[in-house]
């Protein structure tokens, strides 16, 4: 059994290494740093409290946020999706991304207080 599940993993890493483009390793780098964000302020909350609950929440939901464009943004740069996003280029896809991104953080902003 364990075996099979190191070869899927290795199998797994080197497809991903040989297949995958950089523009797409530098999008999951970014979303592998978000989801550690997000996971390390839970378990601040879990293991200290939600004293300033507003301020977790913040934190928390601008992690969940910038996770969900950032995989909306790799979904849409992907080149395996090019035929589903004809009239979007990598730049356009960009662009929305970082206007999303100014919205989100003006929202969380806001809702901090």
């Amino acid at each position: 059994m364990s075996n099979s599940v190191l070869s899927v993993i290795s199998r797994f890493f080197e497809e991903y290494t040989t297949k995958t483009s950089t523009k797409l390793k530098v999008v999951d780098a970014y979303l592998f740093y978000i989801l550690l964000t997000g996971a390390l302020q839970f378990l601040y909350c879990l293991l200290v409290g939600t004293f300033p609950f507003n301020s977790f929440l913040s934190g928390f939901i601008s992690c969940v946020g910038a996770f969900i464009l950032g995989v909306c943004l790799r979904i849409q740069i992907n080149p395996e999706n090019k035929e589903e996003f004809v009239s979007i280029s990598p730049e356009r896809a960009f662009a929305d991304f970082l206007l999303a991104h100014t919205v989100l953080h003006l929202v969380v902003i806001n809702f901090i207080g």
